[in-house]
């Protein structure tokens, strides 16, 4: 069951120059095969780290990937009042951290947020002057290969996280910018069109674009997703 929670909104002030970028997708969409390659280009940017409560997998580092808490430490968080948001999937909880995503925003950083569905939206609320981007895949088909290359999930697994998907891509036009991920470079360029060449309108918290709506590249595949998914 998924359930979700936002706290009070943050207060309009930050400088102009600061921006909070939010990038959302279904899982295997490629969300974080992007992030890596942005971060590489442009290391100036500032990418979020989440926190949840589920078991690192093999690789993933704690206050790289996530930082990985216990139950009782997260609720704690919650009780301060210490993340932008917060949701509970299948039993585990994953929620933005507040204070290092404020700090950056108000120095002038241009801040990346990669998270599931829910949370996207609750950022929406938090952060009206955020640019919410969506990544799509080319297909259904192709995202169900995505997943099965990963090698990460049991046939149940790939099933409920294709379910999950449908309702997710029904989403898409309530955000800012869809990107479709076909090819790895186009996608990424779209991506750095987005943060880095619409200033105008990623303050805008209801723009048309962020970048060319929904284009979809070319018929190469992209990697897959990258460490950090639910």
């Amino acid at each position: 069951m998924l359930t979700s929670h936002s706290p009070e909104p943050v207060p309009a002030t930050l400088p102009s120059a600061g921006k909070l970028i939010v990038l959302t997708g279904p899982s295997g969409v490629g969300k974080g095969t992007l992030v890596k390659a942005l971060l590489a280009r442009h290391p100036q940017l500032y990418l979020s780290v989440s926190a949840t409560t589920r078991s690192p997998r093999m690789g993933e580092v704690n206050g790289k990937d996530y930082f990985f808490v216990d139950r009782d430490y997260f609720k704690q968080m919650i009780a301060r009042e210490q993340l932008l948001e917060w949701a509970e999937y299948a039993g585990n909880y994953y929620g933005t951290p507040r204070a290092a995503v404020e700090e950056q925003v108000a120095r002038g950083r241009r801040v990346l947020l990669e998270i599931e569905l829910v949370g996207a939206r609750i950022i929406g609320q938090t952060f009206p002057q955020a640019c919410r981007i969506f990544i799509l895949p080319p297909s259904v088909a192709e995202l169900e290969r995505r997943l099965r290359a990963r090698a990460k999930d049991s046939e149940a697994a790939i099933a409920k996280r294709l379910r999950r998907a449908e309702a997710e891509l029904a989403a898409a036009h309530e955000f800012d910018c869809q990107i479709t991920n076909c090819d790895l470079e186009t996608a990424l360029q779209e991506l750095e069109a987005a943060i880095f060449g619409g200033a105008s309108r990623i303050g805008n918290p209801h723009p048309k674009s962020c970048s060319q709506t929904g284009r979809a590249a070319s018929s190469s595949p992209a990697l897959g997703e990258g460490a950090g998914g639910i």
